[in-house]
């Protein structure tokens, strides 16, 4: 059986205790003034010796400065993209203090959070669940789709977000986005950062991250990343610790060979958690309405995960253009859980309710190959683009349930709230699941340039997946698919600002969910489609676009609403899609920041047209702001807004309405090298349910704020 209970602070103080780097003369002092001569992109060399350990780039920015390459591999723009793509850079992250992926993500064009439980949250966009996910452009490919925890994003440089299917990088062709966590890297240049924050609830976090070069040289370099967190909670008796560690080390073997080793480790320790949430409805149909804080935990629940990342990279740059890299990444993950579960439907005069305890526990493992070349080539006198790998990737999940004494003792609603179901022991019965899921990729990618105004981009993954274990019921299964995954994209210049494109992507995704028998079901067939107009404005400072899609997946996971063994039975249906997007992000003026999109989108059954999975939002807002006044530079102020339409659930016998949250910030620069920054969250103090997603849910946060001051040298 796994043992974590391990203190978060442990890694955290790792920094503190490795011996001190060998530091090289500084020869760089970044200039983070925000004139419109500072925003302009520069080209982008392939030449590594004058790219390998460059300062990240310190300037204020709410554009991406690098090519984006989730989508496809290749080396492209976000305007010769064809998709919709979004970008939360480090300064967005930093400003508004969004530490957690989820706030990442909340703050996201065509995003939805659903926090189901205080520690279990299902990311969506499009209507549907988002499962590829990628480090560096290296697709996770195995397809666990909840996500435990809250991953800190101290260690991320920026997060990409490519909505709709992306089959060439990740195996799978989902059609509701695909997320890129892209890890910070070493710099030639010293630098260094702490940062503290104290919020409400007795929030406490430190941050630091260190960076430099280890030899004379500089061809050697080291970066050091570390982040804990401890807070208290508006809901009762739920407290969460977590620390990170995150070492990455790169070294130029020669003028064109660059190796990358690096280990991220994150630990997340919560007391009194939610599993389940509270119930939707009373017995005679109506919505309840309970206090915020209220929680159905007991007060000796926890749950706690560990997230190990381990990666091993190495890059060739040739003569000619082209670039070869092998990569190799470890993922483990282990939780382990005493929970306490409320269910029934309670009754007005406080009866209704039943207790489940469990006691849970999971181990996910993951080993992932890839090994690709890129670059280009001529062909009828024009510079085309070529992309080729393989890739192999192996996970084994083990779960395992051990039930308490005491599953089916009537509660009150007073009892279910107040924490002190005593705890028992946990040996009533036991259940679980053991899989192994092998994936073997090869793919292909390539941009062509027909003409002067015409590009096109097309590739092709194809895929072998076998899935082998035995499921809650303890049958043995076996399952097997194969599938050519094909991409098609058009991109039409109108001028030098203006593009037009088209993208088709076959769907093809296994699935891990299981239905009454144990079953996996099948992989969920179908097909993308998405057009739209991309725009960029004022050398490239501020990138607009507006997309519209349509998606038709066939035999997706649905939940039946029943359960086996505490595991959540699915069936197969089919679904359509469609819906528009409008973007846009940068300096919209000197010292205005900006990034802003509206998403509209509707689900249908594929048969009969009922409108399906009215718990996610049809109508959603994501808006980020700040302004440096040119009279008073050293002064920052900002806000954020997260809007959404009105959600439903069980044909509309609970409903949210719409609502917003508004949150703000003002930063100062006191020093060159001291900053503060104050934030306040949700200032009209909108009382809203976390998500519909579940037949049960929570409330969430109300007003809250947060002071973080940072220091750097």
């Amino acid at each position: 059986m796994i043992t974590l209970r391990r203190r978060p602070w442990l890694a955290s103080l790792a920094l503190l205790s490795l011996a001190p780097l060998s530091w090289a003369d500084s020869t760089d002092s970044t200039d983070q003034t925000s004139s419109s001569e500072d925003r302009t992109l520069a080209p982008i060399s392939v030449n590594a010796s004058e790219t390998r350990g460059t300062l990240a780039d310190t300037r204020e920015s709410y554009t991406a400065k690098t090519p984006v390459s989730s989508a496809t591999g290749l080396s492209l723009s976000e305007r010769e993209t064809p998709q919709s793509v979004s970008v939360v850079t480090r300064t967005q992250m930093d400003d508004f203090q969004l530490n957690g992926v989820s706030d990442v993500l909340a703050n996201t064009t065509g995003v939805s959070v659903d926090r189901v439980e205080t520690d279990r949250t299902y990311y969506s966009s499009r209507g549907f669940r988002i499962t590829n996910y990628q480090y560096d452009g290296l697709g996770l490919a195995l397809p666990y789709e909840i996500v435990s925890g809250d991953q800190d994003t101290a260690m991320f440089e920026r997060v990409e977000v490519i909505r709709g299917a992306t089959g060439l990088m990740n195996g799978t062709g989902n059609p509701s986005a695909t997320v890129n966590y892209v890890r910070k890297r070493p710099t030639r240049d010293n630098h260094a950062s702490l940062g503290l924050t104290y919020g409400s609830w007795d929030q406490r976090r430190v941050e630091a991250d260190l960076s430099g070069s280890l030899t004379e040289n500089g061809r050697v370099r080291g970066r050091l990343v570390s982040a804990y967190q401890n807070n208290n909670s508006y809901l009762d008796r739920y407290e969460n610790e977590r620390g990170l560690f995150y070492g990455v080390v790169e070294a130029d073997l020669t003028d064109s060979t660059l190796l990358t080793l690096g280990y991220s480790q994150q630990n997340s320790n919560a007391d009194s958690p939610l599993w389940g949430s509270l119930p939707l409805l009373y017995s005679d149909g109506t919505q309840t309405d309970f206090n915020r804080s209220s929680s159905t935990a007991a007060d000796w629940a926890y749950w706690d995960n560990d997230f190990r990342n381990g990666f091993v990279e190495l890059k060739q740059q040739f003569d000619n253009g082209w670039e070869a890299r092998a990569t190799y990444t470890y993922r483990k993950s282990e939780g382990q859980s005493e929970l306490f579960y409320v269910y029934g439907t309670p009754n007005k005069d406080g009866t209704g309710l039943f207790a489940y305890p469990s006691y849970y526990e999971d181990e996910q493992t993951q080993n992932i190959y890839d090994l690709n070349a890129r670059g280009p080539f001529q062909v009828g006198g024009r510079v085309h683009e070529l992309l080729v790998g393989l890739n192999y990737s192996k996970g084994d999940i083990y779960e395992q349930s051990l039930y308490g004494r005491g599953i089916g003792t009537p509660l009150t609603v007073d009892e279910a709230f107040a924490g002190t179901y005593p705890k028992p022991l946990f040996d009533a019965s036991e259940d679980g699941s053991d899989w192994v899921d092998r994936y073997r990729t090869a793919y292909l990618a390539t941009r062509l340039s027909l003409a002067d105004p015409l590009t096109a981009i097309v590739g092709a993954r194809y895929l072998d997946a076998q899935s082998k274990g035995t499921g809650y019921t303890n049958t043995p299964k076996t399952s097997s698919a194969n599938e050519l995954t094909p991409y098609y994209g058009l991109i039409y210049d109108l001028d030098d600002q203006h593009s037009v494109y088209a993208s088709y992507t076959k769907i093809f995704n296994p699935q891990a969910e299981q239905d009454a028998s144990g079953n996996r079901l099948e992989p969920v067939e179908g097909d993308s489609k998405e057009i739209g107009l991309k725009s960029e404005w004022l050398n490239a400072r501020i990138n607009t676009s507006v997309a519209a899609f349509w998606t038709e997946q066939n035999n997706l996971a649905e939940s039946t609403g029943n359960m086996v063994g505490g595991k959540t039975i699915y069936e197969g249906r089919d679904f359509e899609s469609s819906g528009y997007e409008a973007q846009i992000s940068g300096e919209l003026r000197r010292g205005w920041m900006m990034t802003a999109g509206y998403t509209w989108l509707d689900v249908e059954d594929g048969e009969d047209g009922e409108h399906l999975r009215t718990y996610t939002p049809r109508d959603m807002l994501r808006l980020s702001t700040t302004y440096r006044p040119a009279v008073l530079s050293k002064l920052k102020t900002g806000m954020s807004v997260q809007w959404q339409s009105g959600i439903s659930r069980d044909d509309e016998a609970v409903k949210q309405d719409g609502y917003a949250l508004v949150n703000l910030m003002a930063g100062y620069d006191w020093t060159d090298n001291f900053h503060s920054t104050l934030n306040l969250y949700n200032v009209t103090d909108e009382k809203y349910l976390n998500s519909l997603e579940a037949a049960q849910a929570y409330y969430g946060a109300p007003f809250s704020a947060s002071l973080n001051l940072k220091w750097t040298f």
